[in-house]
């Protein structure tokens, strides 16, 4: 790392905690890119729809056993004395919350299949749905979902930051999901040095080829420290080109709740090891413990990372990456857990997130990601046009059988770096996929999604062997993850 100021012309900041940059470089990319944020990275809901009706069938299933126990553990009542708005079993709002709500895909499609589900309208017609984020322009385009248009009566959205819920009275939510948030909160990293606790701290540059592009240097440094975006989408993109110097100091704990809990926590990782700390997802936890009502259904999140010890003490694991600029961190779900009981939730539980989708489908799952791992050409080796036309090729095998229930386009860009004719083969495959196939190559197929297309898939090089294997396949050291509390 260059630690010479002097070398560096092109410095744009001084040192800070990473989860000071972290939360700079988030506002930067969201107002500078937040319009192509499928251009960097996709979730499990921004067009797959499988973990939405998972979180519906769970939801029904559970609200209806938790309506069943009330009717049965109530005192008898007097039919004659009581109004009859008041003998049902849960004549509140059912408030269902929402952090981060991305493009509104999950919003949309959950509320769709709670609707399917609830036969008798006991339960549909009492959910308000309410997206929260901290940008007004986020929850304008996730209200926009076309699909949300049926839901219209019983959606809203509540501008406020996730990690503290403004606006949103205390124990008044039923139910609060967020998908791949926590990985973008906040985070610090942590190690031991001696009898010291010292975080990673950071300090920003351009890289040279761009800083000589730039020609009112104190301008852009200006704007860019100030968060300026107008001014700075005069410049070239730059989110790409950033350098940053590490160093490690220690531990301000008068700038990090939960001391003890944390403390405690790094006596089972070895001296010198980097793990992260969530303190954005903490503060969620916070908010949840004060927004869920005593007998709510509950809080979910689904996000990257392990609760395994001994993964989170390995020197070498992945703690973040970037992705068009702005950092993703993995998640340490075993320190928010001891958060989660900290606070008083004690009701966690930590599974694979397709094991949260299987069970509540009631069959296996595994991602196109999964599937493609067993094709026998797969690996590092293969070309980029080579893993396009198999990425798509695999989709069309799976889209004579797979049938949607929503209608979605295949969005699915050609990298510009393969050759022209090769570029258009690739697009007439994805001209040929049909509207209601496989949604995204961020998707879950189910076992039977892959049993009904086997031949197709045979024909294309996949073995079923393989493919059963995947079904049944441990999770990895890494994964995503369903942590749950009440």
């Amino acid at each position: 790392m260059l630690q010479d100021a002097d070398a560096l012309p092109q410095l744009i900041g001084e040192y800070k905690p990473l989860d000071h940059w972290q939360n700079h470089l988030n506002q930067l990319f969201y107002g500078l890119r937040g319009d192509k944020l499928r251009s960097y990275y996709q979730t499990f809901a921004s067009a797959d729809f499988r973990l939405a009706h998972a979180l519906a069938a769970d939801y029904v299933e559970r609200v209806i056993k938790r309506e069943k126990s009330r009717n049965y553990h109530a005192p008898p009542i007097n039919h004659q004395s009581v109004d009859s708005s008041r003998v049902a079993p849960h004549p509140s709002p059912l408030i269902v919350l929402e952090l981060g709500p991305g493009n509104g895909n999950l919003a949309a499609c959950f509320l769709s299949h709670l609707k399917a589900l609830d036969k008798e309208g006991s339960i549909y017609p009492r959910v308000r749905y309410v997206m929260v984020d901290w940008q007004q322009p986020i929850l304008e385009g996730a209200l926009a979902h076309p699909d949300l248009a049926a839901h219209r009566d019983r959606v809203e959205t509540h501008c406020a930051s996730v990690e503290h819920v403004v606006g949103i009275a205390d124990a008044s939510v039923d139910r609060i999901i967020c998908n791949e948030l926590w990985n973008d909160l906040p985070t610090k990293l942590l190690a031991k040095h001696g009898s010291e606790v010292e975080e990673e701290y950071l300090r920003p540059n351009l890289s040279e080829s761009l800083h000589a592009k730039i020609q009112d240097w104190s301008s852009f440094v200006r704007a860019f420290q100030e968060k300026d975006l107008a001014t700075l989408k005069t410049f070239p993109p730059f989110l790409d080109e950033l350098v940053w110097e590490k160093e490690y100091r220690t531990v301000e704990w008068k700038d990090v709740p939960y001391r003890k809990t944390i403390v405690e926590f790094l006596q089972s990782i070895d001296q010198e090891v980097l793990v992260p700390v969530n303190v954005g997802a903490f503060a969620t936890l916070k908010e949840t413990k004060r927004l869920l009502a005593p007998d709510a259904i509950g809080f979910s999140a689904f996000d990257a990372g392990t609760g395994d010890r001994k993964v989170l003490n390995d020197p070498e694991k992945p703690c973040y990456g970037q992705f068009g600029g702005q950092y993703s961190f993995m998640i340490n779900f075993a320190l928010v857990e001891a958060v989660a009981k900290h606070l008083g939730l004690k009701q966690t539980t930590l599974e694979p997130q397709r094991e949260f989708v299987g069970r509540s489908l009631n069959t296996n799952v595994i991602t196109l990601m999964d599937l493609l791992a067993t094709h026998p050409t797969a690996g590092p080796a293969l070309q980029a046009s080579e893993q396009d036309r198999l990425v798509l090729k695999t989709i069309r095998a799976l889209g004579d059988t797979f049938e949607s229930p929503y209608r979605r386009r295949l969005e699915f860009p050609v990298s510009t770096a393969i050759p022209p004719e090769e570029r258009e083969a690739l697009g007439a495959i994805i001209r040929s996929l049909k509207d209601n196939g496989v949604p995204d190559t961020v998707a879950y197929l189910t076992e039977e999604d892959l049993t009904l297309a086997q031949n197709d898939l045979e024909a294309i090089g996949y073995d079923g062997g393989a493919i059963r294997m995947a079904l049944n396949a441990p999770p990895s050291p890494i994964e995503y993850c369903h942590f749950a509390c009440r």
